[in-house]
């Protein structure tokens, strides 16, 4: 039996293990987020009753933790394992799977700039979903409460929208106690007072809209996010830029890696 060597052709160890630890270290955090994702959904009792996960008519925060936790993991895993056994498969769906991802970061910015009234309609209709489902999930009641305390804001366009949830409509025939009220992360925080007042926001909305200004905030969150923008648009483009260099880094390991394999295949078949 005779072996035949392209004697200028080899797969750079280089390359090679710089890919896996790339790769590495996005698997591990993707098995990261998994591992968080299904310890929320078994703490909220989804695991034994998956009818759950329909049942929410808002965002489940949990279920983006997953779906990034599964994307990051897939990845990783055929990254690492393409680049360890130099399997040309694996590399390219890393490769495709990265560009598609990359363009379309890169469309939806585009479009968001292009169609910014469009883009406002859509995160204001998704925000008021939200409000609806505020109290049927714990995971999307802190991640509104978060959004609300960070931006010192009320509601998507201000805290009349909390009438979407029922547990906080005026209609009379609301018999809950948060009746025509606000949730606590709408009110002005008060320095003096260490412990959390979680009924501040109680009975607001029954007085004149000149009084809210002393208790709540009256700003809605899509005005707070679009002021918010102009002030942070170089740590937005920051963060979108290094976000893409990686993007492109993986690309250019995983390209260099595949060129690398094909040329010492065809050193060998010749």
């Amino acid at each position: 039996m005779h072996y035949y060597r392209y004697s200028n052709a080899e797969v750079s160890c280089w390359y090679k293990y710089l890919l896996f630890s790339y790769n590495i270290v996005f698997w591990l955090a993707g098995v990261a987020f998994l591992a968080a994702g299904l310890w929320a959904w078994s703490e909220k009792g989804v695991l034994s009753d998956l009818t759950k996960v329909t049942g929410l008519h808002g965002l489940d925060p949990v279920v983006l933790v997953l779906v990034v936790g599964i994307v990051m993991f897939t990845l990783g895993f055929a990254g690492c394992v393409g680049a360890l056994r130099e399997n040309i498969c694996l590399l390219k769906f890393f490769c495709g799977a990265i560009m598609f991802i990359f363009l379309l970061e890169l469309a939806a910015a585009v479009l968001a700039f292009l169609f910014q009234d469009w883009v406002r309609d859509r995160v204001k209709e998704f925000f008021e979903n939200n409000i609806k489902s505020y109290r049927d999930d714990i995971d999307l009641q802190n991640l509104i409460d978060s959004l609300q305390k960070i931006n010192h804001c009320c509601g998507a366009q201000g805290p009349d929208d909390w009438d979407f949830n029922i547990y906080f409509n005026c209609s009379s025939e609301s018999k809950s106690r948060e009746k025509c009220g606000v949730p606590f992360s709408c009110c002005i925080p008060d320095p003096a007072q260490k412990v959390v007042n979680t009924q501040c926001g109680y009975d607001v909305r029954k007085k004149s809209k000149s009084e809210w200004e002393n208790q709540i905030f009256v700003k809605g969150c899509i005005l707070a996010l679009e002021a918010w923008l102009p002030r942070n648009i170089y740590i937005v483009a920051g963060v979108f830029i290094a976000i893409s260099l990686l993007q492109i880094f993986g690309i250019f390991l995983a390209r260099t890696l595949i060129s690398d394999i094909e040329a010492v295949k065809a050193g060998i078949a010749f």
